[in-house]
C-alpha cells in the first residue's frame, strides 16, 4: 500500500534555491529537463497526480497527468487512485476537486491564484437575492467558490446551462449566476422571461469584444468561428450569423471542451477561437492542420498564468498550498453538482 508524504522535502537539485515569490508569482525556474525529473520524482514520492486547466501554461499542461476544463478535472481528481491532488487552475477548481473527494489532500500551486468571475458574487450577496426572490431556483455555473455552490439549487456548466434551466418548472423563477453573457445566452436559447441574471463576468472573456470579432471575422471571411459563452462577443457572433456576414452553420458557442470535440471535426482550414489563449495550445494539438487564431490575443489570465513551473515544484516539494474546505459547505455543494448531473448531460466542463 502507497502512503502519503505529508511534510515537506529536500529537493534533489539546486532548483529550490532559484525559486522566487514576486508580485506575478513564483518565477526563477525554467521548464527543462532537470525540472521535469525532479516533478516527476516528487510527484511519485507524493502519491500525487497532477491536473491542469486548459488555459495553463503549455509546459505545466504538458507535465500534468490529466488536462481538461475545471468539471471533468474535479472527475479525474474523484476517480484518481493517488491520494493527493495537485490542482494546476485556480482556486474555485481546486475546492471543486476538494468537494468531489473530500478524503483526499488538495494542493494548488499558488493560493493566490483567483477568479475575477468566481469573486463577482459572494454567499453574502446571493443570500440577499435569494431573499428578495424567496421561491425562484437558484442555478449556479460550476466557476463560483464552495460557498456560493452550498447555497445553490443546481449548478451547471457552459455546455449544459440550457439544459439545466429548460428542466426547472418554467413558471419558477430563475436566479442565473454569475456570468452575464452566459445567462443572456441561455435567457435567449430557452425564450424564457422569468430568468434573473447576475451582473458577473470574467473579465478576459469579457474583453474579447464584437468590434474585435467583426475585423477578425472581416480579415478572414472563409474562417469557422468558436466562441465560448463568456465572451462579451457571443452575442456578436450570433448577430454576425443573422446578418449573413457569416454563414450560420460556421458559428460555434462552444464550451472549451467542446471546442476540442468540435476541432477534430472541423473542414474549416482556419478557426478564430474566442476564449482564454492557453486554450489554443490543446486546439492546435488536437487538429495541427487546421490554422488556430485568437479574436484577441491578448486575453490571457493572470491568475491561471500564476501556476509556473517555480509554482508547481514549490508546491509538490512543500506540500503548499493546500485546499479546505468544510464538511458542512461540502456537504451542501455537493448536493448542487450531483444534481447538475442529474439535470441533462453535464457535457464537457465550463
Amino acid at each position: 500500500m502507497t502512503t502519503t508524504l505529508t511534510q515537506p522535502v529536500r529537493l534533489e537539485s539546486e532548483l529550490a534555491a532559484r525559486i522566487v515569490d514576486g508580485p506575478g508569482g513564483y518565477t526563477g525556474v525554467e521548464a527543462g529537463a532537470e525540472w521535469a525529473a525532479e516533478v516527476r520524482r516528487l510527484v511519485k514520492l507524493r502519491n500525487a497526480t497532477i491536473l491542469a486547466h486548459n488555459y495553463q501554461l503549455p509546459a505545466i499542461q504538458d507535465i500534468a497527468d490529466h488536462v481538461g476544463d475545471s468539471l471533468a478535472l474535479a472527475r479525474a481528481a474523484a476517480a484518481a487512485p493517488e491520494q493527493t491532488i495537485v490542482f494546476c487552475g485556480v482556486h474555485f477548481m481546486a475546492e471543486s476537486a476538494k468537494i468531489l473527494s473530500p478524503e483526499k489532500t488538495v494542493l494548488i500551486p499558488d493560493e493566490r491564484a483567483g477568479c475575477s468571475l468566481a469573486d463577482s458574487i459572494t454567499g453574502a450577496d446571493l443570500r440577499e437575492w435569494k431573499a428578495e426572490h424567496p421561491d425562484a431556483v437558484v442555478v449556479s455555473y460550476v466557476n463560483t467558490t464552495a460557498e456560493v455552490k452550498a447555497l445553490t439549487d443546481i449548478c451547471c456548466t457552459s455546455s449544459n446551462a440550457v439544459d439545466v434551466v429548460e428542466s426547472i418548472d418554467p413558471d419558477r423563477e430563475v436566479l442565473f449566476l454569475p456570468d452575464q453573457f452566459l445567462g443572456a445566452h441561455v435567457k435567449r436559447v430557452t425564450g424564457r422571461d422569468n430568468i434573473h441574471i447576475w451582473a458577473g463576468e470574467c473579465h478576459v472573456h469579457a474583453g474579447i469584444n464584437g468590434d474585435e470579432l467583426t475585423a477578425q471575422v472581416e480579415a478572414s471571411p472563409d474562417a469557422e468561428l468558436f466562441v465560448h459563452p463568456e465572451c462579451g462577443c457571443a452575442t456578436s457572433a450570433l448577430y454576425l450569423a443573422g446578418e449573413g456576414t457569416v454563414p450560420e452553420e460556421r458559428v460555434k458557442i462552444l464550451s472549451t471542451g467542446g471546442m476540442l470535440d468540435q476541432a477534430s471535426q472541423t473542414a474549416a482550414k482556419k478557426v478564430l477561437v474566442a476564449t482564454e489563449v492557453g486554450m489554443l495550445y490543446q486546439l492546435r494539438k488536437a487538429a495541427p492542420d487546421v490554422d488556430f487564431q485568437p479574436v484577441n490575443d491578448r486575453a490571457a489570465c493572470p491568475y491561471m498564468k500564476m501556476i509556473t513551473p517555480a509554482a508547481l515544484l514549490r508546491s509538490l516539494a512543500a506540500g503548499a498550498d493546500e485546499v479546505h474546505v468544510d464538511a458542512q459547505t461540502a456537504h451542501a455543494a455537493r448536493r448542487s453538482v450531483e444534481r447538475m448531473i442529474e439535470h441533462g448531460n453535464p457535457g464537457s466542463g465550463e
